[in-house]
């Protein structure tokens, strides 16, 4: 679905990316994993078309859209969960919703896909009328998960969005992640500092220093590396 060739990315004379190549297969969940500062969220908005890279190339579905603006990059079914969240903090729940679908004009089935949201997470649909920024971070998490499926993603991309969350609720939005790619083949491609949550419902992962891939490998296999245990796991 998804193939990143050799890409470089910078902030000005700073190199973000160097050479940077994977790929994600429909129905995937993959995660890039790595310390604080690794690259992963430039390799994020390097995709969706924020930042477009000085070299290499992204294909989607076998097509170039590293020249692409954002929007237009949305529109052909790509959709990122930013870091922190950043639904619109003066605007209810079902505004923000709402904003999710901005490309779309099939209103009954927008409808329909936010009453889904609320059966999805009961607490947003008690809170519908309610303003985003009152909300709890794991609800907001809930809110900006749901915002980006109501453009229907074909390709989902995740964030870090377990930060500032209690372990509980990390959990509960794991789990979600994994139903949404289970029950709906959406596939994911979840950046995580949370390296043990992430690998354990990822098919593959890739591991990230200053930059580079440096490890690429089922998510099982990771998961008992031993050089991925000191690094990454606490163990």
């Amino acid at each position: 679905m998804l193939e990143v060739r050799n890409i470089q990315t910078c902030y000005g004379n700073i190199q973000a990316l160097k050479n940077v190549s994977l790929t994600i297969n429909e129905g995937e969940i993959v995660t890039l994993i790595g310390a604080n500062g690794a690259g992963k969220s430039t390799t994020l908005m390097s995709i969706c078309g924020v930042i477009s890279p000085r070299q290499g190339e992204i294909l989607f579905r076998g097509e170039p859209i590293h020249r692409l603006n954002a929007e237009k990059i949305v529109s052909l079914g790509i959709c990122q969960v930013p870091e922190g969240r950043h639904i619109f903090p003066q605007m209810s729940v079902l505004e923000n919703l709402e904003m999710g679908a901005f490309l779309r004009k099939d209103k009954g089935g927008i409808k329909s896909d936010i009453e889904h949201a609320f059966e999805r997470f009961p607490i947003l649909g008690r809170r519908r009328h309610q303003a985003g920024g009152t909300l709890s971070g794991g609800e907001q998490q809930m809110l900006a998960i749901s915002r980006a499926l109501l453009s229907r993603p074909s390709l989902l991309l995740l964030d870090e969005p377990s930060l500032g969350l209690a372990p509980l609720i990390i959990k509960q939005i794991f789990e979600i992640i994994r139903k949404i790619n289970a029950e709906s083949n959406t596939t994911v491609f979840l950046v995580e500092q949370n390296a043990n949550q992430a690998l354990k419902i990822a098919h593959r992962g890739y591991v990230m220093e200053n930059g580079v891939i440096t490890l690429e490998d089922r998510a099982e296999n990771l998961l008992s590396n031993e050089d991925v245990k000191k690094a990454y796991l606490g163990m």
